[in-house]
């Protein structure tokens, strides 16, 4: 009985802390690209020397197709622009395939793309680093560094909120 009551505090323990963990999440500023070539970190003003994109209004579904809310008047810069191939050591051009790219966030919440899926499908076309919103900076909203998959079907999948780093790595 000694253990069971032991088992049931850690656990009530456990909960509060990742209650505290997903309510107190950290509004980013900067996110560091890393790649086994460079290391870059880009801030929100680095990111306005970028072509910005006009994409109006976005709706944003969960993964039952349900949704959940409506960005309005948004404006980004595409993923690619930000991830080159200057972050590439690459002999052959088939190599690429075996690389991949890894979006983490301040939270811990990661989103993995293949390097063909943003630069040899249309999906690349539509995967933006949201730089403003309802016709506020991206250093005025809440939700700071946003990355959206805009040709997503459920939007809220790939939808994520404080990026802090991106990591370009090859598959093992």
């Amino acid at each position: 009985m000694r253990y069971l009551r032991y088992t049931f505090l850690l656990l009530l323990l456990g909960i509060g802390t990742y209650a505290h963990e997903r309510d107190s999440v950290i509004s980013t500023k900067e996110f560091t690209v890393v790649s086994a070539v460079k290391t870059a970190t880009i801030t929100l003003t680095d990111l306005n020397k970028y072509k910005q994109e006009q994409l109006g209004s976005v709706k944003i579904f969960n993964h039952r197709g349900q949704q959940k809310g409506i960005l309005k008047n948004i404006t980004g810069v595409l993923l690619k622009n930000i991830v080159d191939s200057s972050f590439m050591n690459v002999d052959k051009p088939k190599d690429y395939s075996e690389y991949y790219i890894l979006l983490m966030a301040s939270d811990g919440y990661k989103n993995v793309y293949s390097w063909n899926e943003i630069y040899n499908t249309d999906i690349g076309n539509h995967i933006y680093i949201i730089t403003g919103k309802e016709g506020k900076p991206a250093t005025e909203m809440e939700e700071r560094i946003l990355v959206m998959s805009l040709s997503d079907i459920n939007t809220g999948r790939r939808h994520l909120k404080n990026l802090s780093r991106i990591e370009i790595k090859r598959a093992d």
